[in-house]
C-alpha cells in the first residue's frame, strides 16, 4: 500500500470506530428505525438535507449510510474540547451561525469535489414543530453548481429527546425517512442562475416535508407533541 493512501485509510478506520461507539448505543436507547436507506447513493458526492429539531440530528443522520458524512456544526460546539474532537472525528467542520461563512462553504464544496457526501441543514438551525418552512439556499446552490444530487432526510422524534434549550435528553423512539434524491438542473456553463437555485430549494422543501411527516409517524409523535409554531415564532430560531 502506498504511503499516499494511508492517511485516508486511517481516517476511515477512525471514523468507523467513532461511528460504532456513538451510533450503536443510540440505536438501542432511542429505538431508531430507518426507511429508504436504499435510496442513498453508494458512491460519489451528494448533499444530505436533513430536518433539524435537535442537536442529536447530526448523529441520527449518520444512520442512513456507513459512509462518512461531512457536516457543518456551529462554531460554539467546538469551544469544548471533547465535542470538538468528536464532531471532527465524525466529519464536522465549524461554521459561524447567522453569517455567510465563506470558509465553511468552501470546505463543503471541497468535500463534495472530493466525492464525499455533505450534510447541510436547509433550515439553517434548530426549529420547532412539524412545518418545514423558510429554507436556506446554500445546499441547493452547491448541488446545482457541482451537479450532485440532494438527498432529503426527515428525522422524527429528536425534538422529543432533546429540544433546543434543553440539556438533559429523555427516551423517545426515533424515525428516519430518506426521500428520493433530487437532481439539480444540468449546466453547460459554470454559471448558476438564482431562479434555478430557488426552484431546487422549493423541491427540497416539498420532499423534506413529506419525509418529516412520515418520520414523525414512524417515531410515534402525535400532533400534540409536535405542534406547529405560531405565526410569531416562525423565523425565530433559538
Amino acid at each position: 500500500m502506498s504511503t499516499a493512501r494511508r492517511p485516508d485509510l486511517g481516517k476511515r478506520i477512525f471514523y468507523r470506530v467513532c461511528r460504532a461507539l456513538t451510533l450503536t448505543p443510540m440505536k438501542v436507547i432511542f429505538w431508531v428505525r430507518v426507511r429508504g436507506r436504499s435510496k442513498v447513493p453508494r458512491t460519489g458526492a451528494f448533499v444530505v438535507a436533513p430536518t433539524h429539531r435537535s442537536l442529536l440530528d447530526i448523529f441520527f443522520t449518520g444512520y442512513i449510510t456507513r459512509r462518512r458524512i461531512r457536516f457543518m456544526a456551529k462554531q460554539e460546539l467546538y469551544e469544548k474540547r471533547f465535542l470538538a474532537w468528536l464532531f471532527t472525528a465524525l466529519g464536522g467542520f465549524p461554521v459561524e451561525r447567522g453569517s455567510a461563512d465563506r470558509s465553511a462553504l468552501r470546505a463543503a464544496q471541497q468535500a463534495l469535489e472530493a466525492g464525499e457526501p455533505v450534510a447541510i441543514f436547509p433550515e439553517g438551525t434548530r426549529r420547532h414543530g412539524r412545518d418545514v418552512v423558510d429554507l436556506f439556499d446554500g445546499g441547493a446552490y452547491l448541488a446545482t453548481r457541482l451537479g450532485v444530487p440532494i438527498v432529503p432526510v426527515g428525522v422524527g422524534g429528536s425534538e422529543q429527546i432533546l429540544a433546543s434549550g434543553k440539556t438533559l435528553p429523555r427516551p423517545h423512539r426515533v424515525g428516519i425517512v430518506v426521500g428520493d434524491p433530487i437532481q439539480p438542473p444540468q449546466h453547460e456553463t459554470g454559471r448558476v442562475r438564482r431562479q434555478e437555485v430557488t426552484n431546487t430549494t422549493e423541491k427540497v422543501r416539498v420532499e423534506l416535508q413529506a419525509c418529516f411527516d412520515e418520520a414523525l409517524a414512524l417515531a410515534g409523535v402525535g400532533t400534540d407533541e409536535a405542534a406547529s409554531p405560531s405565526a410569531s415564532e416562525v423565523g425565530q430560531h433559538p
